[in-house]
């Protein structure tokens, strides 16, 4: 797994101009939510605040997921 690297805004600035950029940088952030998502899934009970992060993860890795998808489909993020 690769360690997260926060977004810059030089990384905005070329991902509004560069689609394949902006696709390669939606995936390592979804990869990198998943993998977080996982070690707090092994580390964490499952009720209270560990649940909690975990379903703000799902809801954040599925809007990642749909932004790919329609960079996909439209070239561009909506």
């Amino acid at each position: 797994m690769s360690p997260f690297w926060p977004v810059t805004d030089a990384d905005l600035s070329r991902a509004r101009s560069d689609p394949a950029f902006r696709q390669r940088l939606l995936e390592q952030n979804l990869e990198a939510l998943l993998a977080g998502m996982k070690r707090l899934r092994g580390s964490a009970p499952a009720s209270g605040a560990g649940a909690k992060q975990l379903r703000e993860g799902v809801e954040l890795a599925v809007r990642l997921a749909e932004l790919i998808q329609n960079a996909d489909h439209h070239g561009r993020i909506s």
